[in-house]
């Protein structure tokens, strides 16, 4: 019994099959745009205003530190992942006017009147070894800190979350967010010698 020989499949429109798939999924694909970290420049020095005045005071900064063994210290002395959040809240809100811990200025925010904002700025600082899933974990931790006191702020005014009061009004939400900014900055990654808690 003869074979019957095989019919070759003609493969020339393939090419452009796939090519035209890709263009389709490549158009109805949505990006999402909320992802990564958010990070706000801070705004060019005023040329008006001397150096020496534009140097941001000690008290206002909190330095933290993560090492090559990723340790991790808040203006030098060790701290644990589970003990910054609190940390960070406490420096931002500054409840008895502690000298050792940022001042305030008075600012004119809506819906809230005349009312004091904290001069406070967290530094995160890595060394070039820092293991990028424990910076992940202690960038998260000074994320929820702010995120914890925008509710707690949106709730004793408005009666609801932070996130729930962006689906209401979002003049309000800004207003909650001018009183505790994300200010977070990032240094560049540098070797870091100082010792630090796990």
């Amino acid at each position: 019994m003869a074979r019957r020989p095989l019919q070759e499949i003609n493969a020339g429109s393939m090419a452009d099959i796939a090519f035209l798939l890709l263009i389709f999924f490549l158009v109805t694909t949505t990006m999402s745009t909320n992802t990564g970290m958010q990070r706000k420049l801070p705004p060019p020095p005023d040329p008006k205003i001397k150096n020496d005045e534009a140097k941001v005071k000690e008290r206002n900064v909190m330095v933290v530190l993560i090492n090559k063994d990723n340790n991790i210290a808040i203006k030098g002395k060790p701290i644990q992942l589970k003990d910054i959040c609190a940390k960070t809240k406490l420096f931002f809100t500054n409840p008895n006017n502690d000298k050792n811990l940022p001042e305030k200025k008075i600012k004119d925010i809506p819906f809230f009147g005349k009312y004091p904002v904290s001069k406070g700025i967290i530094s995160l600082q890595t060394d070039r070894a820092t293991n990028y899933g424990k910076y992940l974990k202690v960038n998260n931790e000074l994320v929820r800190a702010i995120d914890e006191l925008r509710d707690e702020k949106a709730m004793q005014k408005f009666g609801m979350t932070f996130d729930e009061l962006g689906k209401v009004n979002k003049d309000e939400q800004k207003a909650v967010s001018k009183i505790y900014p994300l200010n977070i900055s990032e240094a560049e990654p540098r070797r870091i010698t100082a010792g630090a808690g796990k």
